[in-house]
């Protein structure tokens, strides 16, 4: 038996009922939040339209209030997903697992009817597939993680959830490898929309992967291996891979998100954050200029006058200054009201950002970043961060997460609908609620 036989026989076997009761609770917020960045994505007017050229079928559009065929709703729902960047995330993966997994199970579950374990069982081994083949791999330095590992993961969440057993679980990993596609990280840089899409590809590739697989289609003996050893990344470590697989779950140790950006741009908001709760903070009309220092994922941010909303996410330097303009990383910094507003643009130029390497060799465990704010009377702030807030050792508190989920499921439902629907998400990982109940929740239309 190889590595690939026990992974595949892990997510064969993997039963939900069975985990520690921590991470049932764990899985049960990630589902929630993901579910939260779906709704509040597909508000967005560019998500709404191409959902209207969508046909009819069987499987939700959720926060549309719309029905449509099930390999269509993995890919709309995943691309939803993405557009705010507020979905969870893993510091080992270096990516999103959930929302690559969510949306290709939510679809198939309702066009199999598929009872409650077998879904949330999907759910975890497709988040444990996923992240670790992004921990175990070092993608190339100019691909972008949405799209890649995620369809694996994708796959072996569909494969899960329709019983397939180890060796049928190989194959359909073997299938979803080739299926995987070429991402340019240029594109969340510039602001290309097109990048929200690598994520909804990923959930429609693996839903159908595992559909091929079940027809008697064949990928390679090992395209993992293949892919991850030799194509889309610089090396493949089975060691990491396989390290404490099924008693060290990778979703125990991922991460929220409040501040809606990339999470590249945390470490500063957290800086600032603190900075402000210690001393204060300068008002913008008062700052001479910023110098930021963090790690070098966070130093490729530096685009000072981003062309959209997607840029604005993606840049450190508009990322602060919208925080110190509007005292706030949330929703509403991040808007096109904000893009366009004059008072942020202009404190986003006065935003330098550099590596410091002794900071990147902190990752992953931390992202750490140091801000130096000087005002126009020669006062240097200074806030620093490392672990960012939202990870396993850093957590947000239920309270903060439920607050998070009610603001982004209000962009589509109304209030009372919303508590609803959270209180629904734990109960259906407690067993007390059905599948059927919950599908029911998710169908309702927008408010208008």
């Amino acid at each position: 038996m190889d590595y690939l036989d026990s992974f595949s026989a892990f997510a064969a076997g993997l039963s939900f009922d069975e985990l520690p009761a921590t991470v049932r609770k764990h899985a049960g917020w990630i589902l929630a939040d993901t579910l939260a960045a779906i709704v509040a994505g597909a508000a967005e007017p560019e998500l709404r339209s191409w959902a209207a050229l969508q046909p009819s079928g069987p499987a939700t559009l959720v926060g549309l209030g719309q029905q449509t065929q099930p390999v269509l709703a993995a890919l709309v729902n995943g691309t939803a997903g993405t557009f705010l960047e507020m979905d969870e995330g893993n510091r080992f993966a270096r990516g999103h697992p959930a929302v690559h997994v969510l949306p290709s199970i939510l679809a198939l579950a309702q066009e199999r009817r598929s009872d409650t374990q077998s879904f949330l069982s999907a759910l975890v081994a497709g988040y444990e597939v996923g992240s670790r083949l992004g921990a175990a791999s070092q993608l190339r330095g100019s691909m972008h993680p949405h799209g890649t590992w995620g369809t694996v993961g994708a796959a072996a969440a569909c494969a899960r959830l329709l019983g397939r057993d180890a060796a049928a679980m190989r194959e359909t990993l073997n299938v979803a490898s080739s299926m995987t596609i070429a991402t340019s990280k240029r594109t969340m840089l510039e602001g290309g929309l097109v990048r929200n899409v690598y994520a909804g590809l990923s959930n429609q590739n693996g839903y159908l992967a595992a559909q091929l697989a079940g027809c008697g289609f064949t990928g390679e003996r090992d395209g993992l291996r293949s892919l991850f050893g030799a194509i889309v990344s610089e090396s493949f470590d089975t060691g990491k891979l396989m390290d404490g697989l099924g008693t060290d779950w990778h979703l125990a140790h991922n991460y929220f998100k409040l501040h809606s950006c990339c999470r590249y741009n945390h470490g500063t908001l957290d800086a600032l954050d603190a900075l402000q709760s210690r001393e204060g903070l300068p008002a913008p009309q008062d700052i001479e200029r910023i110098e930021v220092v963090s790690y070098s994922l966070a130093a490729e941010l530096d685009d000072t006058a981003p062309r959209n909303t997607l840029a604005a996410k993606f840049s450190v330097p508009f990322a602060v200054a919208t925080r110190l303009v509007h005292g706030s990383s949330g929703l509403a910094s991040f808007t096109w009201d904000a893009v366009r507003n004059e008072e942020v643009q202009a404190l986003a130029r006065k935003v330098s950002i550099t590596e410091d390497p002794a900071m990147t060799k902190r990752l992953p465990h931390e992202r750490p970043a140091r801000i130096t704010i000087l005002d126009r009377g020669g006062r240097r702030w200074v806030g620093e961060a490392g672990v960012n807030r939202g990870d396993d050792a850093a957590p947000y508190t239920p309270a903060e997460l439920e607050a998070k989920f009610l603001e982004l499921t209000q962009r589509a439902w109304p209030a009372a609908h919303c508590h609803e629907v959270l209180d629904a998400t734990h109960a259906l990982c407690a067993g007390q609620v059905s599948m059927e109940a919950w599908f029911l929740l998710l169908r309702q239309a927008p408010a208008r």
